[in-house]
């Protein structure tokens, strides 16, 4: 037996503890060089099923990878072979054992008393009380960097951690008439304009585990390469690469057949985006209703054309000089009418919507959130009148209504 090898005894006792009744989480850090390397396996539900997640920390980097039993008896082995100086922790419902390798090869194992407790495969005693907690969350968050190490919101990200979560909630309530949807349907959601992945990642593992939809497909997209190659690792580590894909794209030219395999668009159920700038925030809800998705769900972010335009074609704004001369009462003012325009613009096409606010501003300034489902009838003469009212009042043409020409104008046209 080589030196800092666990005798067959041991090992076997790692064995039946691990592969047993009761196992609930073991855990080993090898330190070599100067740095450790982490690696941790316990029992969970994936979509009702019991498995073994196991997350590998090495270098600041976090991998999370999903076994059955016959994966997870795999692993063990590796645990077991491992060489150097470690200690390992295993932890069951009948007791824990500790075994630690010093530098010099010496092997000692402690046991603690026969317990009788629970082995909980999910932490049932979690508050649920945000969707980020509503679900064993801990390897997502870090991963995606909300989190750090000791799995802590980091102060600096506490804005997004509120944003994500409040974001979660909307969708929870938008989708709850999805709970018949039959088994063998697949759930497919574009994340438009995805940037650094934490709604799209966030979102898949909400929908799957606390919502139980049974198949679920997220396709994050974005321009940044650099951004998009980001997300596809952070994807990989979390073990959802083949579920949540990520595009480099102009969402203008972006086909969603670029993340499939199909000949055919699949069905896009849900097109969202959280905080797309400017008229990327128009251009995702066109996607939208182009896909033909039931639901569209967008919280935008800044809004600079309509700026450029207002008060500089012929409408009478003499009553709103006190406002238009003041720069961030203009912005706000042309922020109000761009939202105003793009919700009377989905209703027109056949989306009731609703204009809400999502999240405190005190975690962003950009608080308000457009969420839209497909299911009234297009064109109706109120929608219409209202629109034209307004638009025609500021003598102006939104952006999203030049996007959407060729599906608006039969419904315009009867009111010119």
């Amino acid at each position: 037996m080589e030196r800092g090898e666990l005798d067959s005894e041991l090992a076997e006792e790692i064995r039946a503890r691990v592969l047993g009744e009761g196992f609930m989480k073991i855990v080993q850090t090898v330190r070599r060089n100067g740095a450790t390397f982490r690696i941790s396996m316990r029992p969970v539900l994936i979509g009702g099923e019991r498995r073994f997640q196991a997350e590998m920390v090495d270098d600041g980097q976090t991998r999370v990878k999903n076994f059955d039993a016959n994966g997870a008896a795999e692993g063990l082995e590796e645990i077991i072979a491992q060489k150097g100086a470690r200690d390992l922790h295993l932890i069951t419902a009948k007791g824990d054992l500790h075994v630690r390798v010093t530098r010099k090869g010496h092997v000692m194992a402690t046991r603690s008393a026969e317990m009788d407790r629970p082995a909980k495969v999910m932490p049932h005693d979690r508050v649920k009380n945000t969707p980020l907690t509503s679900f064993d969350s801990a390897a997502l968050l870090r991963v995606i960097g909300l989190a750090d190490g000791d799995g802590k919101i980091r102060a600096s990200m506490r804005g997004k951690y509120d944003q994500v979560n409040e974001f979660l909630k909307v969708i929870e309530d938008v989708v709850k008439n999805e709970e018949g949807r039959a088994k063998s349907e697949e759930f497919t959601v574009v994340d438009c304009g995805c940037g650094k992945a934490y709604l799209t990642l966030a979102l898949y593992f909400f929908l799957t585990q606390t919502l139980k939809f049974p198949k679920v497909r997220v396709i994050g997209v974005d321009r940044r390469e650099d951004v998009v190659a980001a997300a596809r690792k952070m994807a990989r580590q979390l073990d959802v690469a083949g579920q949540v894909q990520f595009v480099a794209a102009d969402l203008a030219t972006f086909d969603v057949r670029q993340a499939t395999a199909d000949s055919l668009p699949p069905r896009v159920d849900m097109t969202i985006s959280l905080h797309a700038c400017d008229t990327a925030t128009d251009e995702a809800l066109a996607k939208g209703v182009e896909w033909k998705s039931r639901y569209i769900v967008s919280a935008p972010c800044c809004q600079h054309e309509l700026q450029k335009t207002l008060g500089q074609t012929g409408a009478d704004v003499s009553a709103f000089a006190g406002v238009l001369r003041h720069g961030i009462l203009r912005e706000r003012l042309c922020d109000i009418l761009t939202d105003a325009f793009r919700a009377m613009i989905l209703r027109i096409l056949g989306f009731k919507t609703q204009v809400v606010e999502f999240v405190s501003p005190d975690a962003t300034a950009r608080n308000i959130l457009l969420r839209a489902e497909y299911g009234v009838k297009p064109g109706q003469g109120g929608a219409v009148s209202d629109y034209l009212n307004l638009r025609d009042w500021w003598r102006v043409t939104p952006w999203l209504e030049t996007r959407l020409a060729g599906l608006l104008e039969k419904y315009l046209e009867r009111y010119r």
